[in-house]
């Protein structure tokens, strides 16, 4: 489940450049530019690590995020956004049990945690532990303040289906789009939501506002490609089909519509 949006790589090194900076000026010279000799900030040091921490995870960088860490465990031995971002490196190094335990550190030393509980929901989510994943998601999503909201209910509406709760789902999605117009996770789900309950016309649109977001999925193709045909519309259905071919003729989507669908 993707949850951030990526920097471009531009970008990116220049943050890094400007925060490494940052970093060595307020570690090293104890003191802020203009003012004189100054107690080191030692706040605004973590803080920075952690960001370079968590820029260098996005990256898949594993030393220089550990690196940093070390740094802001340095400052802080019971950082809870420190120990939040050494879970999402335990992950990506696929310890899966660390990253569970730091996880349950960061919340339990710091309550409300809204990005560590929508991040641990995503990781229970991966391990097929819905219902544990949507007590952690409902808590993100009940943030008004959280910048990531609209996707907690995203995720929120994807666990609901998990478990079979389809209103709550609905719901949850449709409330996505309301803080988001520009989210297409929670139009593809509402469209499959649609195309489920036989809902075509729903379905077409959800999926329009998709494809609007200059989204050509596999999964998204497919139900293009079933919805354009229940329409009549053969060209779109050829279009739809042209692209699914040739972009992705490996997938699951572009085996299945040659197994049940093909004339």
């Amino acid at each position: 489940m993707q949850l951030q949006r990526i920097m471009s790589h531009t970008k990116y090194l220049l943050v890094i450049l400007f925060l490494t900076v940052c970093v060595s000026g307020c570690i090293s010279s104890g003191h802020v530019a203009g003012m004189g000799p100054a107690a080191v900030d030692k706040d605004k040091a973590l803080e920075l690590h952690i960001k370079l921490a968590q820029g260098y995870v996005n990256k898949g960088n594993r030393e220089s995020a550990r690196h940093h860490l070390r740094k802001a465990f340095d400052i802080d031995k019971k950082s809870a956004e420190a120990e939040a971002t050494l879970a999402l490196l335990y992950q990506l190094e696929g310890e899966r049990e660390l990253a569970e335990v730091s996880f349950k550190k960061s919340l339990k030393r710091k309550k409300d945690f809204t990005l560590a509980q929508n991040n641990y929901g995503v990781f229970l989510f991966d391990s097929k532990r819905y219902e544990e994943a949507l007590v952690q998601f409902e808590k993100a999503a009940n943030d008004l303040d959280y910048d990531g909201r609209a996707l907690a209910l995203v995720n929120v509406g994807r666990t609901s289906l998990q478990l079979g709760h389809k209103e709550r789902a609905k719901s949850a999605l449709e409330h996505a789009t309301i803080l988001d117009r520009n989210l297409p996770e929670a139009f593809i789900e509402l469209a499959a939501m649609n195309f489920e309950a036989q809902e075509y016309a729903g379905a077409k649109q959800n999926l329009d506002r998709f494809m609007a977001l200059g989204q050509h999925t596999p999964r998204g193709l497919l139900l293009g490609i079933r919805l354009e045909r229940i329409f009549g519309n053969k060209d779109k259905e050829a279009s739809y089909l042209l692209i699914l071919k040739n972009r992705f003729p490996y997938s699951k989507e572009y085996l299945e519509y040659k197994r049940t669908m093909m004339r």
